[in-house]
């Protein structure tokens, strides 16, 4: 049985030709060695598997061959370039960071510099991970690296640049590496199924891609996976279901369903996803990834930011021109901000179903679309219940009207209205009209944390319409048969100073977090009422300060109004006028001149002990 070696290390470049997704590097340390313009010191840095210590080692090997190709790359053949294929090379020295990170390490590779090549012109030092190396081990590396021998050349490899000593970094000459796009590493993966034999679909490579994050040596690790799963025949569902990835079927399926309003299905679709086991967060960040897909879809212009392969796009484009940019607006925000609540939720799943019910309801004329509405408002979500509801309602209310309305010569005239009896208590099935309590709810002391559900159950709001209505029938006869021209009575409850002051902080306590700097001004202030009246004054120390008091003066008034139950609660803004010189500030010298002049004594004191000023 022959050794396996891994495609991460078998289909690694040999050549800058067969670097994938460098091309930049590649070609502007061609040209150096070219033309000779070697630095003694490099530092590439990038994130993880993206080609940096495989550049540094094709560099090593380019600059030591024999026989250079007049394109700057190495011939492959002579003597120095096939002790590097076989790794048997002395011109090249590797030092891992991250576990020979003291001095001592740093005092040893500075012995090897100092002997010269054999074979080749140049020793290539290639330290990689050099961020992980102790203060002390940089500093006892800065004088070799700053002016090292004419043989010896250092290429640094890190993937956190912000970790290394700006000393060091004035030393090299720094080459950023870049991810990889999808479309690179698909094209290479293709590459490598063909050379092995595999047979691999598109979508399939492309989810391998996805899932390495810009990373060749991750996609080459999880395409040994999927082969391993797979047995060389590399399909899409496969693929899935080895890496644990949740299908595009469900989010162009739940579109669906939210485009049409079916909550009942976009709440059942979501229960299959976590019966499948997979977590609500994923799920709610890859539904927002989907969304912004199709927003992208909707113009030619845009398409080449969707990255997926050809099929996905033609599907992707075919649903986006059924979904209108407001309603993508509003339920990608809506997406975004279940995301950041989702991690901080004691209910995970109730978070994620609001956010599909709200997204389901959203319309396309809505005026808050595309941005966060100060309310968040859930509609009926049964509506044939509701329907059936509504009509059976309709209908048993009809009956009795039309009864009442076509009397029968043997029923008498209807009594006048004071002398009918009271109305008997109202049926289990109907809800009581509902009390208005006259102090302000939390839902109105915290306007923008409110989270109004109407309509969940349709019977319960019908009921409550119902009865708010029959209730405004009786009060408006009530009032024309005994006090049609009497006018409205304002509340006018005394006021006292004391109740004007906590009232006072307890709107404060209704601020939302965006007013705290108003709250802790207004905390210290004391509205003062004027005796045997209504009207309030309160002090401010600038103009700044009250036009914030006079922006939320409304809001203030109608609060006062309410707590305190009088509607003639006015309020006035003074502004204190700073008049006062501030304090003059004296020094030692006068402070003891004045001490003096009120005690001589002092003098007679320092003269005994000879006492002076310092």
């Amino acid at each position: 049985m022959s050794e396996y070696i891994v495609s991460a290390r078998k289909y690694r470049p040999m050549t800058f030709d067969t670097v994938v997704g460098q091309t930049a590097i590649a070609t502007t340390l061609k040209n150096a060695i070219r033309a000779g313009k070697l630095a003694h010191a490099y530092l590439f840095c990038g994130p993880r598997g993206v080609g940096k210590t495989t550049c540094a080692r094709i560099f090593a090997k380019t600059i030591n061959c024999l026989n250079p190709r007049e394109d700057g790359e190495a011939c492959g053949e002579c003597e120095s370039c096939m002790a590097f294929n076989e790794g048997r090379s002395m011109n090249i020295h590797e030092l891992d960071a991250a576990s020979n990170n003291s001095v001592d390490d740093i005092r040893n590779l500075i012995e090897q510099v100092r002997i010269p090549p054999q074979i080749g012109k140049y020793k290539v030092f290639i330290i990689d991970e050099v961020h992980m190396l102790s203060s002390a081990a940089f500093n006892a590396f800065l004088k070799t690296l700053e002016e090292p021998p004419a043989h010896a050349i250092f290429i640094l490899a890190t993937t956190e640049k912000h970790k290394i000593l700006p000393t060091i970094l004035s030393r090299c000459q720094t080459y950023d590496f870049q991810r990889m796009s999808i479309e690179e590493i698909v094209n290479h993966l293709a590459s490598v199924a063909a050379k092995e034999g595999y047979t691999a679909e598109p979508a399939a490579l492309n989810i391998i891609a996805q899932k390495a994050d810009g990373g060749m040596r991750d996609a080459l690790s999880i395409f040994d996976q999927v082969v391993s799963f797979t047995g060389g025949n590399i399909t899409y569902a496969q693929t899935i279901a080895n890496l644990n990835v949740l299908d595009y079927e469900y989010y162009f399926r739940l579109t669906d369903f939210m485009l049409e309003k079916k909550i009942s299905e976009s709440l059942m679709l979501f229960n299959e996803v976590l019966e499948k086991g997979f977590d609500g967060g994923p799920f709610i960040s890859g539904l927002a990834t989907h969304l912004r897909n199709l927003l992208v879809s909707r113009d030619a212009a845009t398409t080449q930011l969707l990255e997926a392969s050809d099929d996905i796009r033609q599907r992707y484009a075919e649903q986006a021109q059924r979904c209108k940019p407001q309603w993508l607006y509003r339920a990608i925000r809506l997406c975004n901000d279940c995301d950041l609540a989702y991690r901080t939720s004691r209910n995970k799943r109730l978070q994620v179903e609001l956010t599909l019910i709200e997204a389901a309801q959203a319309t396309d004329d809505e005026p808050s679309a595309g941005r966060r509405p100060a309310h968040r408002i859930l509609k009926p979500i049964f509506s044939l219940l509701a329907a059936a509801a509504t009509k059976a309602e309709t209908g048993a209310a009809q009956q009795p009207q039309q009864a009442a309305s076509a009397p029968t010569p043997q029923q008498p005239a209807p009594a006048p209205r004071a002398e009918q009896p009271k109305p008997q208590a109202t049926p289990s099935h109907q809800a009581p009209a509902l009390q208005i309590p006259t102090a302000p709810t939390p839902q109105q002391q915290h306007p923008k944390r409110a989270l109004k559900i109407s309509g969940l159950t349709p019977s319960i709001g019908q009921h409550m319409r119902a009865s708010n209505a029959e209730a405004a029938n009786a009060k408006e006869s009530d009032s024309s048969a005994t006090h049609s021209q009497a006018p409205l009575v304002q509340e006018t409850k005394p006021v006292n100073q004391t109740d004007l002051e906590l009232q006072w902080q307890a709107f404060i306590n209704t601020l939302p977090i965006e007013e705290t700097a108003l709250g802790q001004n207004m905390r210290i202030m004391v509205p003062k009422l004027t005796e045997g009246t209504a009207d309030a004054t309160v002090s401010v120390d600038n103009e700044d300060v009250a036009a914030m008091i006079q922006r939320i003066k409304p809001q203030l008034l109608e609060f006062l109004h309410t707590a305190l139950h009088n509607s003639l609660i006015t309020l006035s803004i003074n502004i204190i006028e700073q008049t006062q010189a501030p304090p003059r500030v004296y020094n030692k010298r006068e402070q003891l001149k004045y001490f003096c002049e009120q005690n001589p004594t002092l003098i007679d004191l320092g003269k005994s002990f000879k006492l002076e000023l310092s």
